[in-house]
């Protein structure tokens, strides 16, 4: 679609030619803009609970909710594609100039090509897994941590499984004097923390093992 419109553009810039009902075309693009707005506004309506205080641009960077991300900038690209589009007739009209109508089909063109390569970042992250967020990770990692009989956490890994669903593999440290029992008892207490911590992680696989680290000095 972005290609197609800058190869549009780009003919009428090059061979510029009379608009046809040009009124025509302004009241269908009304139109369209108050139904994409309203299509818009209840995108927003859907998304500000999940969205919290983060600002707009990092929901959208942040959310493991592929859905809404993508009705959201669809609608976005629609509206600002159509106030383009409303530009580029309207002062062709006022000034007679068609040149402005392929400016406005190759800015739309740009415009299209922008939310697609961010549409691609976004949509390989989640397709290929991604990982918890900074907040989410620091949440679990302190959770671990400061469990009961956990000497140090050796490494992590998150995965999501879903928009509502972290997978955590951790491996921990325990006192080399612990016994089955209280190994035990530890894995159950760290799982019930990091649940606790973030109930989104359901999925939960520690591994217990000894320090290993050098000794300091």
């Amino acid at each position: 679609g972005a290609l197609f419109a800058l190869y549009e553009g780009y003919q009428k810039i090059v061979h510029p030619h009379p608009l046809n009902s040009p009124m025509v075309a302004v009241v269908i693009l009304v139109v369209a803009i108050g139904l994409e707005s309203y299509s818009f506004r209840t995108a927003v309506v859907e998304s500000r609970p999940l969205k919290g205080g983060a600002s707009w641009w990092r929901f959208i960077r942040n959310s493991r909710n592929p859905e809404l991300p993508v009705v959201l900038l669809e609608d976005t690209g629609a509206l600002i594609g159509l106030v383009l589009a409303l530009f580029g007739v309207g002062l062709t009209v006022l000034t007679g100039n068609p040149l402005w109508d392929g400016v406005g089909t190759a800015a739309i063109g740009v415009l299209l090509g922008v939310i697609a390569v961010i549409l691609m970042v976004e949509m390989k992250s989640l397709l290929i897994g991604e990982g918890a967020t900074p907040a989410e990770d620091a949440a679990i990692r302190a959770a671990l941590a400061g469990t009961d009989n956990v000497d140090r956490l050796i490494h992590i890994r998150t995965q999501y499984l879903g928009p509502e669903e972290i997978l955590v593999a951790a491996k921990i440290a325990c006192p080399p004097a612990a016994d089955l029992t209280t190994v035990a008892a530890t894995i159950d207490a760290a799982e019930a923390r990091v649940r606790a911590a973030v109930p989104a992680a359901r999925v939960i696989y520690i591994e217990p093992d000894l320090d290993r680290s050098p000794a300091p000095g």
